[in-house]
C-alpha cells in the first residue's frame, strides 16, 4: 500500500531526509571523531525508520477501520461477495504439503494472474521438486489463479499488511525465495521477509512517472523498503532509470522486458467465432467495436459517438466491457440514456436484438476482442492510464485508445510507432474509429500488431534464468 506514503506528515520524514551527511549527535554534543558521528546518525536514522514502519501500521490499521465496514456494506450486503477476512489475517492457511522449502509468488489481480502462467508452467517444469505457493489481493486474482495456475500447490489470499500476521505464512511456508509481480511493494512484507532470511525478487517490475515522484518525495523511507528486494527484473529501461534516480544500486536492476507480452490465449477458429457471434445474437455481416475495461467517464464518450456514427452507418454493434464489476449496473443506466437497443451479456437469450451489448462478466474479455472487427482499451480517454493493450493485439486487431496511457506508455509507443495502434485524441476520431473507413488498413494494423506483440517476446527466459540463479544461490549457501 504504497498510495500511503503521500499521507505519512513531512516532519516525520524531514528528521531522515537530510540531502547532505550532517554532525549528529543524540546527546546534544559533539562527536569526537568522525565514525562516532557515522555511528550515531545511523542509529537515529534506524529509529525515525522503526517510527516510520510504526506510523505506516498505524495508518494502514486506522483506514481499514473506516474501509471495512464500507466494503461489507458495499460488497457482502450488495453484492453478497465475501470479504475473507480471517483468510486475509492468517487464519485458515492452507497446510504446507511437503517439509520442503518453497517458492512464494504474488500477484495483485487478474491481470497479472494471467501475464504468469507461462513462467508459472516453465518454472515447475525446470523445478519440478520446488513446492510454488501462489497469492493475490483480489476475489477474482484468487478465483483466475484457481482456474488457470495448476502448477501451484497452494493458492491463498495476501496477507494483510501486518508484521504479526505476514509472519504467521512465512513460519508455516519457509520460502526460500520470495517473488513479487509488477510494483506490489508492501511495506511489512518486504521487511519480514528480509528479517525471515527469504531473498526478495521483483518480476515484470513497473514504476510510474506517478509512482517515481511519490517515492522521491520520501525518498530515504521510500529506499529502505525497496532495499529489502535482493533484484529487479523490470519492464523498460525508463523503469530501471526511475529506479536509479531513487539511489537504488544498478547492479540490482536488470531489464527483463514484459511478461504480458508471452500472453497465450486460445486460438479460436472460424467456427468457434461464428458460433460465439450466434450466441450473442450478432448477426451476419455486422461490424463489433469492443471498448474493453472502460473507466468511469469514458462510456458516455464512447456512446456520443457511437451515436453519431449509426447516424451515417447503421450496421455497427458495441460492447462495452468496464474494468470495475461494481460498475456493470451504471454503465447500463448511462447506456440505457442512449437510443440504443441494450443488452447484458448475462440476461442474454438466444434472437435478441441489441445494438449495445453490456459484458457483465468476468475472463471473456480476450473472447470479446477476439470477435471484435475493432477494439479499443479503455481507461485512456480519462487520466487513468490505460490498459494492457496486448490481448488485442494476440487476435490481430486493431487497436485505438486515448491519450492518456501513461501506465503502459512504453507499449502504447511501440504500437503506435508500428502502424499497429492509433491514438483517439477528440471526439471526431472517435466517431472516425467507430465507422471503419478503409477496412484494408484496419486489417493491416491488426497484422502489424500481432507482428509487435511477437517482437516484444522473451521476459519469461530471462525471468526463469534470474529465478533458477537465485535458487542454486541459496542452495550453494546452504
Amino acid at each position: 500500500m504504497v498510495h500511503f506514503f503521500s499521507q505519512f506528515p513531512h516532519c516525520a520524514l524531514s528528521v531522515i531526509e537530510h540531502k547532505h551527511p550532517v554532525s549528529i549527535s543524540l546527546d546534544g554534543k559533539n562527536p569526537d571523531s568522525q565514525d562516532e558521528t557515522c555511528i550515531k546518525r545511523d542509529n537515529l536514522v534506524s529509529i525515525c525508520s522503526y517510527k516510520m514502519y510504526f506510523l505506516y501500521s498505524f495508518l494502514l490499521f486506522s483506514v481499514l477501520v473506516i474501509v471495512i465496514p464500507f466494503y461489507f456494506f458495499q460488497r457482502r450486503l450488495l453484492r453478497g461477495e465475501r470479504l475473507y477476512l480471517k483468510k486475509r489475517l492468517g487464519y485458515e492457511l492452507p497446510e504446507k504439503r511437503s517439509q520442503r522449502k518453497s517458492i512464494w509468488i504474488h500477484a495483485v489481480s487478474v491481470g497479472e494472474v494471467l501475464s504468469l502462467q507461462s513462467l508459472i508452467q516453465e518454472l515447475k517444469a525446470k523445478h519440478p521438486s520446488e513446492d510454488i505457493n501462489f497469492s493475490s489481493l483480489t476475489n477474482t486474482g484468487l478465483r483466475i489463479a484457481r482456474e488457470k495456475l495448476k502448477e501451484a500447490d497452494n493458492i491463498f489470499f495476501i496477507p494483510l499488511d501486518f508484521s504479526f500476521v505476514i509472519k504467521k505464512y512465512f513460519k508455516t511456508y519457509d520460502p526460500k525465495l520470495f517473488i513479487l509481480a509488477e510494483s506490489e511493494f508492501w511495506p511489512n512484507l518486504l521487511r519480514v521477509a528480509k528479517k525471515h532470511g527469504c531473498p526478495v525478487l521483483l518480476i515484470n517490475g513497473r514504476i510510474s512517472e506517478r509512482s517515481s515522484r511519490r517515492y522521491n518525495r520520501f525518498k530515504l523511507f521510500a529506499k529502505k523498503i525497496l532495499n529489502n528486494i535482493d533484484l529487479f527484473l523490470v519492464q523498460t529501461e525508463e523503469d530501471k532509470e526511475r529506479l536509479e534516480r531513487m539511489g537504488l544500486d544498478s547492479q540490482r536492476i536488470e531489464v527483463a522486458g514484459n511478461l504480458k507480452a508471452e500472453i497465450e490465449l486460445p486460438l479460436l477458429t472460424e467456427n468457434e467465432i461464428s458460433s460465439l457471434k450466434q450466441n450473442l445474437s450478432i448477426q451476419e455481416g455486422k461490424k463489433v467495436i469492443v471498448a474493453g475495461s472502460t473507466c468511469k467517464g469514458e462510456e458516455e464518450l464512447l456512446l456520443d459517438a457511437f451515436s453519431k456514427a449509426k447516424c451515417a452507418r447503421s450496421d455497427l454493434l458495441l460492447i462495452l466491457a468496464p474494468r470495475q464489476p461494481g460498475r456493470f449496473n451504471e454503465v447500463k443506466r448511462i447506456s440505457e440514456n442512449f437510443p440504443f437497443l441494450i443488452q447484458s451479456r448475462t440476461k442474454l437469450s438466444s434472437g435478441d436484438e441489441w445494438e449495445v451489448l453490456i459484458l457483465d462478466t468476468i475472463g471473456e474479455l480476450a473472447q470479446f476482442y477476439a470477435l471484435s472487427d475493432v477494439s479499443f482499451v479503455g481507461g485512456s480517454l480519462v487520466p487513468w492510464g490505460g490498459h494492457n493493450l496486448l490481448e488485442p493485439a494476440f487476435y490481430r486487431k486493431p487497436i485505438f485508445f486515448g491519450p492518456f496511457m501513461k501506465n503502459f506508455a512504453y507499449l502504447a509507443e511501440r504500437f503506435v510507432q508500428s502502424g499497429a495502434a492509433r491514438i483517439t485524441h477528440n471526439q471526431e476520431e472517435l466517431v472516425e474509429m467507430f465507422l471503419m473507413k478503409n477496412e484494408k488498413s484496419l486489417t493491416e494494423m491488426g497484422e502489424r500488431a500481432k507482428w509487435t506483440l511477437g517482437s516484444l517476446k522473451g521476459a519469461t527466459k530471462k525471468t526463469l534464468e534470474a529465478i533458477s540463479a537465485m535458487i542454486r544461490k541459496g542452495e550453494e549457501g546452504l
